[in-house]
C-alpha cells in the first residue's frame, strides 16, 4: 500500500512510533522515494504557527486517524485543539479543500519548464563578452526575435548590433522586412540605456 494512501494528505492522524512516543498533527504530505510522511502540528504559546515533523514510515508502529468534531459541537479553545488533534484551527481543516492534482498536469507543467529553460540556454552565447550578453538580454526582454550571429547581435533578422555593443554599432541590414530608419533608432536607444546602466 501506498504512503500517500496510508497517510492521505490533510488527515489528522496520530503515530505511534517505536519508541512509544506519539506524534499528533496533519499530514502534510508523504514521499514514496524518501518512505517519509510530513506532519504539521499547531504550537503553544509561540510566535511561530506550526512546525513540521518528518517521520520515516518504518519508525510507526501504529496510526489511526482522528475525526474530527461535527460542524454542530461547540469548538474548543486552540490550547484543546492542540492537545486533541495537534492542530490548533480545526474550522480550518474541516472547511480546506483538498486538490486534485493530476499526473497528466504535472507532467505536462514539467515538460512546459524544460522547454523554457531549454529556450532561455538557447540565448546564452559562450563566446560572447557579459556586456554582449547584457546588451542580448536585453534586446530580448524589448524585441522578443531576437539571436546570435557569431558574436553580433541580429535584431527581427534586420539589425545587426555588432561588438563592442554601443548605439555606433547598430546597422540596418535589411530593408526589406518593413524595418526603417525608426526601427533602428530603437535599437539604438535600447542598445545606450543598457550601456548606461
Amino acid at each position: 500500500m501506498s504512503l500517500s494512501t496510508q497517510y492521505p494528505t490533510n488527515t489528522i492522524m496520530e503515530l505511534t512510533l517505536t519508541d512509544s512516543s506519539t506524534v499528533k498533527g496533519l499530514v502534510y504530505c508523504t514521499d514514496e522515494i524518501s518512505q517519509s510522511i510530513v506532519i504539521q502540528r499547531s504550537l503553544i504559546h509561540t510566535t511561530l504557527s506550526s512546525e513540521i515533523i518528518v517521520v520515516h514510515a518504518s519508525s510507526v508502529k501504529e496510526s489511526k486517524a482522528i475525526e474530527l468534531p461535527k460542524g454542530e459541537e461547540k469548538s474548543s479553545s486552540s490550547e484543546d485543539n492542540i492537545q486533541k488533534y495537534g492542530v490548533s484551527n480545526v474550522e480550518e481543516i474541516k472547511n480546506q479543500k483538498i486538490m486534485n492534482v493530476s499526473r497528466r498536469a504535472l507532467e505536462e507543467r514539467e515538460r512546459r519548464a524544460l522547454r523554457l529553460a531549454e529556450e532561455s540556454f538557447s540565448h546564452v552565447n559562450q563566446k560572447a563578452t557579459p556586456q554582449g550578453q547584457k546588451i542580448f538580454d536585453k534586446l530580448l526582454k524589448a524585441c522578443n526575435e531576437v539571436s546570435w550571429n557569431g558574436q553580433s547581435i541580429l535584431v527581427l533578422n534586420h539589425i545587426r548590433v555588432d561588438p563592442p555593443y554601443t548605439p555606433n554599432d547598430c546597422t540596418l541590414v535589411d530593408r526589406s522586412g518593413g524595418l526603417d530608419e525608426h526601427s533602428l533608432e530603437r535599437v539604438k536607444k535600447i542598445v545606450g540605456v543598457a550601456n548606461d546602466a
